[in-house]
């Protein structure tokens, strides 16, 4: 037998070993937000559903830190959030919500279901706020301070454990 032969073998033997390797290394959950330290972008969204105001990036500038966050009347992850985000309004803090693709009725369904901790809510009918503030799905909660920079992301539903840690980014956005 030659020894060439033996080539194909080795570069396969190397493969298993390099994902084997890789297998091996722990996993990074954190994913950077290119937006954090960034302003928000321009945007002035109507009202989701009648008897609230829309949301517009002067809404942010107006020296007090709040969180917004992005939801949809269809997201079950949404659902699981709703106990910490009542819990967050009741610590006092001011949350600003944005509809993603949603009918004002089932907005209105949703949050006589569920609660309704929001002070407003603006309906991005076609995501172009959504995607302009770097969130890739819902829910996702951002801590805007008070000039309108964007100074932390939560990528996913609050959970009890998550309210700590946004209480104090809030804390720290208002310093």
């Amino acid at each position: 037998m030659r020894w060439w032969w033996w080539i194909p073998l080795m570069l396969f033997a190397g493969f298993l070993g390099v994902a084997a390797y890789q297998l091996t290394q722990p996993k990074d959950d954190f994913v950077p937000s290119a937006m954090v330290g960034k302003p928000l972008p321009a945007f002035e969204l109507p009202a989701a559903i009648e008897g609230m105001s829309g949301v517009s990036t002067a809404d942010f500038q107006d020296g007090k830190p709040r969180l917004l966050n992005i939801w949809a009347s269809w997201c079950l992850p949404c659902i699981a959030e709703a106990p910490q985000l009542d819990q967050l309004k009741q610590e006092g803090v001011e949350i600003v919500g944005i509809a993603i693709r949603d009918r004002p009725e089932d907005v209105a369904a949703f949050l006589a279901r569920h609660g309704n901790p929001y002070t407003r809510i603006g309906a991005d009918d076609l995501s172009q706020v959504q995607l302009a503030i770097g969130s890739s799905g819902v829910p996702e909660t951002f801590v805007i301070d008070g000039k309108g920079v964007i100074r932390y992301q939560h990528i996913g539903d609050i959970r009890a454990e998550h309210v700590p840690i946004l209480l104090e980014k809030l804390r720290e956005a208002g310093e």
